[in-house]
């Protein structure tokens, strides 16, 4: 049971205050509420969860604005009373982006979710920040376009969301990342000013400050994005090469040559076995209808639950030696676990797309690739979204998992590669593909699980991990993050990635935030923030 201190009498001439500036005066400071916005879904927090923390600083006030307008009042009162500010898309983030201190004020942009404008013609639309990705995506489908943008998130994640952790969407090789589609932003700074920037206009040199900033220099309430025609058809391709080497070395030709699949996803060789032999479970089980099945039982038999159950709690105790298996695993070559798999996928004109497959195909089998036909492809496609929903039962049979996605570029990339993954392998146990692949480069995906006897030591056991694998990719001459953002899980590295830049940046947020209200303690360490009164 979740008690709570309650908001202080002392401060309802304040909420009255908030309320004042919103039309309908959607503002909260019930117990539920103030749980429901105390954090995201960073999995160290999880752990605290779990072992009943589940609001270790609930904020002291929800707001739910409905206009820029509106959010710059929200801020104004909040600048005239240093009242912390945490912006809140769908609290979907896995860094620690939110998390409130307990005299915050949240500010839920999810009422701000219209569409503004499609043009078909000029291949441009604007959304407000609040509209949930998916919601965004379906409708511009409506009217025969796409953004392109499709992060394992979508379901559960805003447009401002994506903007504020610089995201990337699975089809980044095709159409970009999240700041290359966007033409022009409306934001709010920590004054309750409002500000425009247009790509080729008013505050160009403001764009790439404001995306990827995390909420720590305004809050984004709308923005201007590039569109694509939806695709009619696509192309899929699928591979197994010899090794991890060779497969990064066939998606750098792919890129360098002027070829551009929307999807170019290298699994490494224990990361492919598991696919493989999920897939032959899945082909066993398919000819079981849901009909057939009892009552309750969802999309697995009694029998096949009670195993389910066994074999995560089986895991679990093995988790806590995670180094061992790990050291096993390597023991293994990496023909025996059958290869490095690599999907490809087309989203373009149908005979170039094929064209490409061709060509890609080639460079292929030149590196000793064997084709795997297009079901690989088509696999990957209609399960694009299952890994953001497949981390619940981890936590619930005890264990503790999560995701650190790094990039680099391509002379980096099998380095840093090995780097993070020993390092990691030293506390949990890790697997890793390779996504997002551009000319110049590429980002690497780790996922990876641990136990341990209880929550506290398995706290010790996350941060251990993640300060090593840190360490590994910076030294290994990486970058700590590519689309999931910073937050608070990677700023105490920042430094020592960017060094001198995060004086800067503590400069620019005083002079957006002169208070120091905006979402402190992420992506800037706080003591960049000292002395700046």
């Amino acid at each position: 049971m979740v008690v709570l201190r309650p908001v202080s009498k002392g401060v309802e001439p304040l909420r009255d205050e908030l309320a004042s500036a919103l039309a309908n005066e959607n503002i909260s400071s019930e117990s539920t509420d103030r749980v429901a916005y105390a954090r995201d879904l960073w999995p160290r927090q999880q752990i605290r969860t779990r072992r009943g923390e589940a609001a270790i600083a609930p904020p002291a006030f929800i707001a739910w604005p409905e206009s820029t307008e509106e959010v710059a009042r929200l801020v104004q009162v909040a600048h005239e009373r240093s009242l912390p500010i945490v912006p809140y898309g769908a609290g979907s983030g896995v860094c620690g982006g939110i998390l409130p201190r307990e005299d915050a004020l949240i500010i839920d942009m999810k009422r701000m979710r219209r569409p503004l404008e499609v043009d078909g013609e000029r291949l441009i639309a604007r959304f407000e920040a609040g509209i949930v990705g998916q919601h965004l995506e379906d409708e511009l489908n409506r009217l025969g376009f796409t953004l392109g943008h499709f992060p394992s998130s979508i379901y559960c994640s805003t447009l401002g969301g994506w903007i504020a952790g610089r995201s990337a969407g699975q089809t980044s090789g095709r159409y970009g990342k999240i700041e290359d589609m966007i033409l022009g932003l409306r934001f709010v700074d920590g004054t309750g000013k409002v500000h425009h920037v247009e790509r080729d206009g008013e505050n160009a040199a403001l764009l790439p400050l404001i995306i990827g900033s995390e909420g720590i220099l305004g809050i984004v309430t709308e923005a201007t994005l590039r569109i694509a025609p939806a695709p009619e058809e696509r192309v899929f391709a699928g591979f197994v090469f010899p090794d991890v080497a060779s497969g990064l070395l066939a998606i750098r030709r792919f890129y360098q040559s002027g070829l551009r699949p929307a999807v170019a996803r290298l699994y490494d060789p224990f990361d492919s076995f598991l696919k493989r032999q999920g897939g032959i479970r899945r082909r066993d089980t398919d000819s079981e209808t849901e009909a057939s099945r009892p009552k309750g039982i969802r999309g697995k038999t009694r029998k096949e639950s009670t195993v389910r159950s066994l074999a995560l709690h089986a895991l679990n105790h093995s988790l806590r030696h995670a180094k061992y298996m790990n050291e096993l695993i390597e023991r293994v070559p990496d023909t025996m676990l059958g290869g490095a798999t690599l999907v490809l996928v087309w989203e373009c004109d149908l005979s170039l797309g094929k064209i490409e497959r061709e060509v890609a195909r080639s460079i292929a089998l030149e590196l000793g690739a064997e084709d795997l036909g297009e079901e690989p492809g088509r696999h990957w496609l209609a399960h694009r979204h299952s890994v953001s929903y497949r981390q619940s039962p981890m936590f619930r049979s005890g264990a503790f998992v999560d995701t650190m996605e790094v990039s680099a570029r391509w002379s980096r990339m099998l380095p840093m590669y090995e780097a993070v993954k020993r390092a990691l392998g030293e506390h949990v146990f890790v697997m890793a593909h390779f996504s997002h692949a551009y000319p110049d480069g590429a980002s690497i995906y780790f996922t990876f699980a641990g136990s341990a006897r209880s929550d506290a030591e398995q706290l010790e056991r996350y941060d251990r991990a993640w300060r090593s694998a840190l360490k590994a990719a910076i030294d290994a001459g990486g970058s700590l993050s590519h689309h999931h953002g910073v937050g608070r899980s990677k700023a105490p590295a920042m430094q020592r990635e960017q060094g001198h830049a995060l004086s800067l940046l503590a400069d620019l947020k005083k002079t957006f935030d002169p208070r120091l209200i905006l979402n402190r303690g992420t992506l800037l360490p706080e003591e960049f923030l000292h002395g700046l009164r």
